[in-house]
């Protein structure tokens, strides 16, 4: 029998091994280590390793998830490692056991094929056992048993073998083969052929270990405290629904736990959650008799009750939503533009922030009805707010709970209703929000209309935040105006304008009379209403820009005749201009609102209110006196500084037929708009009130068929104003032929329904003159002395 070589001169007397990559470990000296080969290369090499001396070199790989690793991916520093033991299993692979020789390195690469062998060199141990070194090895093997009171993941054996361990270099080796380092940093222990550099990096390492061991352990105990102290909750809830019960309180203690298996079943965010656990808790120490418990309680449920993460789900189908507006709604063409633009970008980036829609037009012009039509295209619930006359800020943001009789605001109440967090939610007369002492309502709208803050909007009664980023927030308004800027700002404004005398009649044929007919139970047959009574109800019976006051129209027609019905007159009945007047009476309003006539000193301007356009007559009456001016007609501050700009520039000229060119300081002036009890105001009536002071100066009448609007400087420029299409239609409704505008209006001009343009010739001036020229049919003879005015 051969004597045996020991380990370090075993590996001495070589100089090539064959190479096996590993990309899950780090094989040390001395160490025992299974492996299991399923490439037929490897195989190989262990099948001709067996035949010599056993011995291969093991190396890690530098990125395990090389499949198959070349001399490139391997860390040059490995072990060699003798064979023990081999076994062979029938699906191919091998399993082998082996034991770690010493520390070698990698010279160079002697072949590749068919597998890899290298040029090795042994590293020897650098460190000499002195004091020092001892007093590492005494530390760091007690750091490691501390590791192990701390963690059950070693085995007991090692207590008894870490003492029996003389040599530095193998007691570091022992324990950075155990304990839990990732592979680079084993790699890195391996590398270091100090003993005592390599005892100090351990020495960190498993310190490191022991503070992670600790905080599992400080974790691990926290939990066990919560789950005793949810035991013995649980354990003292059970003794007092006892108590309840012998007390008689038995159905308190069933409502608590139907409330807990609300909460445990309610689809809520985590704060939500935890807000109705806590208050939950408060009411189950309160006694049920007290006004706490009510608060609370009441509290709680609409904590239960809000919809937090109940979502309805989009359908939102292009062509769909167009059926549906187009079945809804009457030409209203642009409008139907933008909101299905609208609805594309959603469909095309889901959970867009976008802007919130702003409805803005006269009454009666189907604002609402589009909101809904909306919804309808959708598949989204519809709520609808009013906020007409608001002007305290908790209905929108609610009363605090310290209040009694509190309430979340109407956003978190409309929400409720609508059962879900993304209905389409129109907020009704925006321009009508008032402010007191109580706050200012459309300050707190600030937050619920932007889109990059009403994801964490909160409720005051509420007190946790609520998403409202999912809302199609839909807002209407008559006019703009009153709204303030900081809020129009958050808003994309779509106008909807006046509807003329033949879209009226189109409407009512589709949805007035039907609805109307059905409402008031006629049935079909019994009742027909030509298009001509329509057209006189139209114009003879209401003054609107909408359709609200012909739908009322039509209602009484429809209850008129169902009452014959009723009293056994079985008709059918025809309704015609002859005999409309027996269904509604007198006329309300004269064929044409223009003036029957020219008269001096009085014109026609034209003005945009909140129900549409209108058109308004100024008058000028001159008097003796010594020229005093007198404004009348409940102006506001800049009609009246308008009127002012208008006068200067009217007296700075001389007119043909003036016979006293000093006619304004001769005279008092008083201009008056009349329908008093109206407020007005806005820059658009500086042409008319020129044109009626000139008129006053010359004598000259100014045409009845004409009517005029524009904003007018000291200097006779004429300037753009807003409004010119529901202006123009109430022109046109009125009978007026010839309508004078800025010339900067031109662009305006487009928007106008083409029956209108061919009935009406415009005429687009740039100067005041030019305007008065056309009027009242007069130059004034000294322009060559304003030439510089021009």
């Amino acid at each position: 029998m051969s004597e045996k070589i020991p380990v370090l001169d075993i590996t001495k007397q070589i100089e090539e091994l064959p190479v096996i990559p590993i990309n899950d470990g780090v094989v040390f000296p001395y160490m025992l280590v299974p492996l299991i080969i399923s490439d037929e290369k490897l195989i190989r090499l262990i099948d001709e390793s067996l035949q010599g001396n056993k011995i291969v070199g093991v190396f890690t790989q530098i990125d395990r998830n090389t499949n198959i690793p070349g001399p490139l991916d391997l860390y040059y520093t490995g072990c060699a490692m003798q064979i023990q033991k081999m076994a062979s299993f029938p699906d191919g692979h091998i399993r082998i056991i082996g034991q770690g020789l010493s520390r070698i390195e990698i010279i160079n690469f002697t072949d590749d094929i068919p597998f890899m062998r290298a040029r090795i060199r042994v590293i020897e141990e650098e460190t000499e056992v002195d004091q020092k070194v001892k007093a590492i090895m005494v530390n760091v093997s007690n750091a490691f048993f501390r590791l192990m009171d701390h963690s059950e993941s070693y085995p007991e054996d090692l207590r008894n073998v870490i003492p029996g361990i003389k040599d530095p270099g193998r007691l570091g080796d022992l324990l950075a083969a155990n304990i839990d380092m990732d592979i680079g940093e084993k790699q890195k222990a391996l590398e270091l052929s100090d003993s005592a550099a390599r005892l100090e990096y351990i020495f960190e390492k498993i310190n490191r270990e022991v503070e992670i061991a600790r905080i599992g352990e400080k974790i691990r105990a926290d939990v066990n405290i919560e789950m005793d102290r949810e035991q013995r909750e649980y354990y003292l809830r059970q003794q007092i629904r006892v108590i309840q019960k012998e007390l008689g309180d038995a159905d308190l203690a069933v409502e608590l736990d139907e409330l807990k298996d609300q909460i445990d079943g309610k689809a809520m965010p985590d704060h939500a959650r935890e807000a109705s656990i806590k208050e939950w808790n408060r009411i189950c120490r309160m006694n049920s008799s007290s006004s706490e418990y009510s608060v609370s309680r009441r509290y709680l449920e609409w904590l239960i009750e809000i919809p937090w993460e109940e979502s309805t789900d989009d359908h939102i189908d292009i062509k769909q939503a167009k059926s549906v507006l187009d079945r809804d709604h009457y030409d209203l063409d642009e409008p139907k533009e933008r909101i299905l633009e609208f609805l594309a970008v959603r469909k095309l980036k889901k959970g867009a922030k976008g802007s919130i829609i702003c409805f803005t037009g006269p009454p009666g012009v189907g604002k609402t009805s589009l909101g809904m039509s909306i919804a309808s295209a959708t598949g989204r619930n519809f709520v609808r707010m009013s906020l007409g006359g608001v002007k305290d800020e908790a209905e929108i943001r609610g009363h605090r709970r310290t209040y009694i009789g509190a309430m979340p605001g109407r956003i978190i109440q409309g929400l409720n209703t609508a059962g879900c967090n993304n209905p389409v939610f129109m907020l009704d007369e925006i321009d009508k929000l008032g402010s007191d002492f109580r706050g200012d309502p459309s300050s707190a709208l600030l937050e619920v209309l932007d889109p990059e803050q009403n994801r964490s909007f909160v409720d005051n009664y509420l007190n946790i935040s609520f998403d409202l980023s999912k809302v199609l927030f839909i807002t209407t308004a008559n006019l703009l105006e009153t709204i303030p800027p900081a809020l129009m700002d958050r808003m994309e404004v779509i106008e909807i304008p006046g509807y003329i005398t033949n879209e009226k009649i189109e409407i009512a044929k589709r949805f007035l009379l039907p609805g109307q007919f059905e409402e008031n139970g006629i049935k079909e047959g019994k009742l027909e209403i030509t298009d001509d009574a329509i057209r006189d109800i139209i114009e003879r019976y209401t003054r609107e820009a909408g359709v609200r006051e012909l739908q009322r129209k039509i209602g009484n027609i429809a209850r008129k005749v169902a009452r014959k019905l009723v009293e056994g007159k079985r008709g059918p009945y025809k309704v015609s201009p002859r005999n409309l007047k027996n269904y509604l009476g007198g006329k309300d309003y004269a064929g044409q609102d223009s003036l029957p006539a020219a008269e001096v000193g009085v014109s026609t301007g034209m003005a945009k209110t909140a129900t549409g356009g209108v058109i308004l007559f100024i008058e000028a009456l001159a008097m003796n006196g010594d020229g005093k001016v007198k404004l009348t007609g409940q102006l506001g501050d800049v009609m009246k500084e308008s009127a002012e700009a208008a006068l200067s520039f009217v007296r700075s000229f001389c007119w043909e037929e003036m016979k006293d060119e000093k006619f304004f300081e001769r005279h008092d002036i008083h201009l008056h708009i009349p329908s008093g009890a109206v407020p007005k105001d806005g820059p658009s009536a500086g042409v008319a009130i020129a044109t009626a002071l000139a008129s006053l100066a010359t004598g000259l009448k100014v045409r009845n068929d004409i009517a005029m609007t524009g904003e007018i400087t000291l200097t006779g420029k004429v300037l753009a104003v807003g409004g010119i299409k529901d202006k123009v239609i109430a022109a046109h409704r009125a009978g007026i032929k010839r309508i004078i505008l800025p010339s900067s209006n031109r662009k305006d001009l487009e928007d106008i329904p083409e029956k209108i343009r061919n009935d009406i010739s415009f005429d687009l001036i740039d100067r005041l003159t030019e305007g008065i020229a056309i009027a009242i049919g007069q130059q004034p003879r000294n322009l060559s002395k304003q030439k510089g005015a021009r």
